[in-house]
């Protein structure tokens, strides 16, 4: 199967999309000429072409991308070539209103934006593999072609009848008989007993709370819909073009599709990232998603899309774009791609910023993507090379849709529940994989999971079997609480993994002030928003609430089990007492960490040091050893500056 090295070639990939549809042809010619001064070597098209590639039903115009590709070709640039299947043109919605998505209060979207397609609907996936068919065809053999890019960023959700129809058909594939449905569902509750299998509607709006089997159920199947269609699409790609790698954009942690499967169904991941420019600590959930690529695709991944300068606020700082792209390279990034190469003129993403601004090539923006060009360049050496982890993160997909169903005593976003486990770990200096429940943990020396609401009865065993093996294990609050139907385990939460954990949670306690807790282990701390009536069994309490109504309320809790140890996170501890209990549950488990200064990050990929700066003003790292810095040449020993967003790569 062809894979990411197909692309990289021993070079890291720079470039972004570039839509040349939207402007004279005169100046395809100029764009060529920016991208060879800035080091583009790819450059994704035709994602939203459709109305210009099939302007009406049947009736191919590839005259005009037939001259970008022979253009970007002669120039030495490859082409990630785009299927447009995200965005229908008009003429089918008018010929098809069918095809269009439906919301669960039963409004009909319509053209005139983009994703308003039903992922369910049998004539958009005939006219998507249509378009996607004379695509392949036409440039197979293309030397230009690089990669194929599949829709983009999958999210469509639709409540329409042709979506339940397709539903129904699902959820046959998955229940023997509609007695099981019945039982997997609860139905008794409620009087929602299913006689007839056409009974069963998507869960549209409701007076009040919908079954969450039914919502759990639907959501995977909106998932694997996607994934259909994204199959499709992938299936005509690899018949036509066996040796030319597929991939779709990611968007982290992104609810509608099962990223883990999706991962699956590709040849390599690629990612789009807009981070909050105002938020200080983004940088670390910038991380976050780098290393979530990075456990979805098993290694190496494609940077997509990220932002110049400003998406739909404020600018990015001067400096930061360097930064941010060589953190993603640093994290496991062997292409580093923005959207878009030029910013549009007009459009509903007129202000979205560009390779080239606006402003034009004389720019600050330009000047910026022009030299992360030249230091890309000098990088060739880590193209491939592992990112080292000795922790692992567990995240599921069907568990992040259980826990975030409304029906529960709080609202819990698992993604808020990772940062809180995750950004300890980064300014202990730690790097982290992400890993689902169901893989082999035994390589690891510390796994954590920041929220398991959902666990299987396997996962529950793979986790026991890890402790057991002398494995150390750290679970939050929530988790361990219903099956795979989403059906509570009786007998006390954590069920499964309560003798793991030498504890049981008799009720939750949400809280919506702040508890004060004490520890010998972390001194006084405080924490918020959760708290469990927890009952200890063979567990040692490590901390408790120090007073109030839940004084003496175990709040942290250790058990030995096998040859391991288990943690339990009853509450949220504010994030400086997390950050002191990951350090002590590191160093008990012998993780090697080595905290950086504040705002800085060291991190290590192959034979090189990345040390970042994301602070708007300098700071100084002590680095044992001496290295060169392959970003200017300069021997780096002992303490080495870094002006505001600098960054250094030693070997």
């Amino acid at each position: 199967m062809p894979e990411l090295s197909d692309v990289t070639r021993g070079r890291l990939v720079y470039g972004g999309d570039y839509n040349p549809e939207q402007w004279p042809e005169e100046m395809w010619f100029s764009d060529v000429a920016l991208m060879r001064e800035a080091g583009v070597n790819l450059v994704n098209v035709g994602v939203f072409s459709w109305g210009r590639l099939e302007p009406s039903p049947g009736a191919f115009d590839f005259g005009w991308l037939d001259r970008v590709l022979e253009l970007l070709h002669d120039n030495g640039i490859g082409v990630g070539l785009a299927t447009p299947t995200a965005s229908p043109p008009p003429w089918m919605s008018l010929r098809h209103p069918d095809a269009l998505m439906v919301t669960a209060d039963g409004v009909r979207m319509s053209h005139g934006s983009r994703n308003h397609f039903c992922p369910s609907s049998e004539v958009y996936r005939h006219y998507a593999v249509r378009i996607v068919t004379e695509l392949a065809r036409r440039y197979a053999s293309h030397p230009a072609l690089s990669l194929w890019h599949v829709n983009n960023e999958y999210c469509e959700v639709c409540h329409c009848d042709g979506t339940a129809r397709h539903f129904r058909r699902w959820l046959r594939a998955k229940y023997s008989s509609l007695e099981e449905l019945n039982e997997a569902w609860a139905t008794t509750f409620w009087s929602q007993h299913y006689g007839e299998w056409e009974e069963i509607l998507p869960p549209r709006a409701a007076p009040y709370l919908r079954n969450p089997t039914q919502v759990l159920d639907f959501r995977r199947f909106c998932s694997a819909a996607l994934l259909e269609c994204l199959r499709a699409e992938r299936d005509v790609l690899r018949e036509v073009t066996p040796d030319v790698p597929v991939t779709s954009n990611f968007m982290g942690l992104h609810a509608p599709v099962d990223y883990w499967r999706a991962a699956a169904a590709q040849d390599f991941v690629s990612h789009d990232w807009y981070p909050d420019f105002e938020d200080p600590l983004a940088h670390v959930d910038s991380a976050l998603g780098y290393d979530l690529m990075r456990g979805l695709g098993g290694g190496p991944w494609f940077l997509m899309e990220q932002s110049p300068s400003a998406a739909r606020g404020p600018r990015r700082p001067p400096g930061q774009l360097r930064t941010q792209s060589l953190q993603a390279v640093a994290r496991g990034a062997d292409a580093v791609c923005f959207f878009q190469w030029r910013a549009s003129r007009a459009g509903a993403e007129k202000f979205h910023s560009g390779m080239v601004p606006h402003r034009g090539p004389d720019s600050r923006v330009f000047r910026e993507v022009t030299a992360l060009g030249r230091d890309l360049a000098s990088l060739s050496g880590v193209v491939g090379a592992p990112v080292p982890a000795q922790v692992a993160i567990l995240v599921d997909w069907d568990s992040r849709w259980a826990v975030g169903d409304e029906h529960l005593p709080a609202r819990v976003d698992l993604l808020d529940r990772v940062r809180d486990f995750y950004a300890p770990l980064w300014r202990l200096g730690i790097v982290a994989d992400f890993v689902r429940p169901s893989a082999d943990l035994s390589g690891y020396r510390l796994v954590l999971a920041p929220n398991l609401y959902l666990l299987t009865a396997s996962d529950a065993d793979r986790v026991q079997s890890y402790v057991e093996g002398g494995g150390t294990f750290v679970l939050g609050f929530l988790s361990g609480v219903v099956d795979e139907n989403d059906h509570v385990q009786l007998g006390g939460y954590p069920a499964l993994l309560a003798d793991v954990l030498g504890l049981r949670v008799a009720e939750f306690l949400p809280q919506s002030g702040t508890l004060t807790c004490s520890s010998e282990l972390l001194g006084s701390f405080t924490a918020d928003f959760w708290a469990d009536d927890v009952e200890v069994t063979t567990a040692s309490v490590v901390a408790a609430v120090a007073e109030g109504e839940l004084e003496s309320m175990p709040v942290l809790l250790r058990n030995d089990f096998g040859a391991g140890a288990a943690w339990y996170v009853a509450t949220r501890p504010a994030p400086d007492a997390m950050r002191a209990l990951l350090a002590h549950v590191a160093q008990q488990a012998e993780v090697s960490s080595s905290p950086p200064p504040d705002g800085v990050e060291v991190v290590r990929r192959g034979e090189l040091l990345f040390v970042l700066n994301h602070r708007p003003s300098p700071a100084e790292v002590v680095v044992d050893g001496t290295f060169v810095d392959l970003l200017t040449g300069e021997t780096v020993s002992g303490a080495t500056s870094l002006p505001r967003y600098g960054v250094r790569v030693l070997r």
